[in-house]
């Protein structure tokens, strides 16, 4: 493939002309795609090289790049429609139920108590004594 032309300018020499740009790189990219595919269809099946071929095919051709996305947002939409009804059947009954074991006071862990009433404070101030 050849570079793109430069159009004399007299403000700057390096002007491309847009429409031989974009059918250089239009040409660049077919030639990419079918390499790629002639390695498809040799035998290299790993997701990477189908990724970018796909790629290539969507700079190509814009509509296949939106088709796709919504073909996706579509699928992922499904996927979260199916996950929130086993949420609300999870939220309906109570996990817990009526015992939460946080609120339940189940006493000193030794059984008994370390400090005896007279330790406790009782309102004055033993700081002073």
């Amino acid at each position: 493939m050849l570079p793109p032309r430069s159009t004399a300018n007299a403000d700057d020499s390096r002007v491309v002309d847009p429409e031989v740009s974009a059918n250089w790189q239009r040409a660049n990219i077919q030639a990419a795609a079918s390499y790629l595919r002639e390695r498809m269809s040799g035998g290299a099946t790993d997701p990477k090289t189908k990724a970018v071929y796909e790629g290539l095919l969507e700079v190509l051709d814009p509509t296949r790049r939106a088709t796709r996305m919504q073909r996706e947002a579509a699928s992922s939409a499904q996927a979260a429609a199916t996950v929130k009804p086993a949420r609300e059947r999870r939220a309906r009954n109570d996990r817990r139920g009526r015992s939460d074991r946080r609120r339940v006071n189940l006493g000193s862990p030794t059984g008994a108590e370390r400090r005896g009433g007279g330790d406790r404070r009782t309102g004055r101030d033993r700081r002073n004594q």
